[in-house]
């Protein structure tokens, strides 16, 4: 099917149908989504260098991976975010532009996306406290949305991010209602914003039950399966061991599973755990019924919704900056049960 008989079809003129279809802030909402959704229904695809040509813009979303392997960013939970906002750009014409650089490079890549004009935006990941990416690309004027969010960051900013530290505070409270009062935490690298939040809702939960907070229960690093069963193994040999452990993602919970496990220990009774989710695609949190207890949130879905902001900020469709603080649901598994009588 071609532009004519699309247009035709819909009773509408080619002009109507190819500024809809290329977003123009001047359509009408419910012309374009009839138009999309006939667009979609026909397996109608607008020519890409036409719809460029049309509207000045590259029709190309930038990712900027640094190489580093001790990073937030490079995981599989990353995958499933890509995967996720993919599917946003596909239905509305754009396509990703992924830059891989080295760690102390990954400024100038940017200065080179926006010098170049070879993206129309981009989407920054794993922001740090007070992160410098921020002003920069408010500076160099790129359209830009945060997986997240920079503390102490003045500059204005769209973010999409968890309540990473309601999260932890509600996980670390379930296991305290349960009698534990010792309880570890593997959390992810400290630099981070969303760890510095899950830290800071884990030691407020503990504080105001009148608990200290002890250095030899708390681990910080990249949220790794043999990271979080290192660090267990540590507090399985103190003298005072954890009856429980929150980890930061799924992957370190899986080490934390097999270092206790390994010690002949029962999970949900000898220790409990509980972890942060991602819900990822491949790699679920059982099926039907869940294996560990966790505070969930939808990581392709967040990918989803960072490229939607993205693309109507780009697209003139929003003008002020656009801030979404998704909380997390907090699923009961089998991991996770009353403190053991010492």
């Amino acid at each position: 099917m071609n532009l004519r008989e699309l247009s035709d079809l819909l009773g509408l003129s080619q002009t109507t149908v190819s500024r809809a279809l290329n977003g123009y802030p001047e359509v009408k909402e419910a012309t374009r989504l009839r138009v999309t959704e006939a667009a979609r229904t026909h397996n109608y695809h607008p020519n890409t260098r036409a719809k460029s040509l049309a509207t000045g813009r590259t029709m190309s979303i930038g990712h900027v991976i640094p190489l580093s392997n001790q990073h937030e960013m490079v995981n599989c939970v990353f995958s499933d975010f890509i995967a996720g906002a993919g599917e946003s750009y596909a239905r509305r014409g754009y396509d990703m532009r992924v830059s891989v650089v080295d760690d102390a490079d990954e400024i100038e890549a940017y200065e080179r996306l926006a010098s170049t004009g070879k993206v129309d935006g981009v989407i920054v990941h794993g922001p740090r406290l007070d992160d410098e990416r921020l002003p920069l690309l408010h500076q160099l004027g790129l359209p830009f949305v945060v997986h997240g969010r920079s503390s102490d960051c003045t500059t204005p900013y769209s973010w999409l991010d968890v309540n990473n530290r309601s999260a932890l505070h509600r996980a670390t409270n379930f296991l305290l209602d349960l009698g534990h009062t010792r309880i570890g935490l593997i959390n992810g690298i400290e630099e981070m914003d969303f760890a510095m939040r899950r830290r800071d809702g884990y030691t407020t939960a503990l504080e105001a039950r009148g608990i200290k907070v002890d250095p030899d229960l708390t681990h910080a690093f990249e949220m790794t399966e043999p990271f979080g069963y290192a660090k267990t193994r540590d507090m399985l040999d103190l003298s005072d061991p954890p009856t429980a452990v929150i980890a930061s993602s799924l992957i370190p919970a899986l080490g934390v599973r097999r270092a206790v496990e390994e010690r002949g220990l029962t999970i949900g009774k000898d220790v409990s755990i509980i972890c942060f989710d991602d819900a990822l695609s491949y790699l679920p949190n059982g099926a039907g019924s869940p294996i560990f207890t966790a505070t969930r949130s939808s990581v392709r879905d967040a990918g989803r919704r960072c490229g939607e902001m993205l693309m109507d900020q780009i697209e003139g469709r929003t003008t002020e900056p656009v801030h979404e603080l998704w909380e997390a649901e907090l699923v009961v598994g089998q991991s996770t049960g009353p403190a053991p009588t010492r």
